[in-house]
């Protein structure tokens, strides 16, 4: 009887230890993802130039491409998606106002380059 108690509690100390190794290694992921997620947020800039290939950004300086990818990571889709302007431009090719989108990037980047 006493041999079959002590293999049970081994089972169940070993049971134990895998639940906390498995609470650790998801603690430790969570963590990762926060710092992950923290640093994704510290630019204002999710969508990039490279996203938004249909607009031109090369004629910008430095600090005026910051400013209309700012811009444009910021201004909100008007047909409801909840998506801002680069977001939508950059990844739903059937937005019903994408090329009014489109226009509106433009138009960000003209009002960057005659900003400085």
């Amino acid at each position: 009887m006493k041999q079959t108690q002590k293999r049970q509690a081994a089972g169940a100390r070993r049971a134990a230890a895998r639940r906390a190794s498995i609470i650790r290694w998801s603690l430790g992921l969570g963590v990762v993802a926060l710092i992950v997620f923290g640093l994704s947020q510290m630019s204002n800039i999710a969508y990039d130039q490279d996203d938004i290939a249909v607009v031109d950004f090369s004629d910008l300086t430095p600090d005026q491409r910051q400013t209309a990818l700012e811009a444009a990571n910021t201004a909100r889709c008007t047909c409801g998606c909840g998506m801002t302007l680069a977001q939508c431009v950059a990844t739903d090719s059937t937005c019903p106002v994408r090329q009014p989108n489109i226009d509106r990037i433009k138009g960000m980047v003209t009002d960057a380059r005659s900003s400085s």
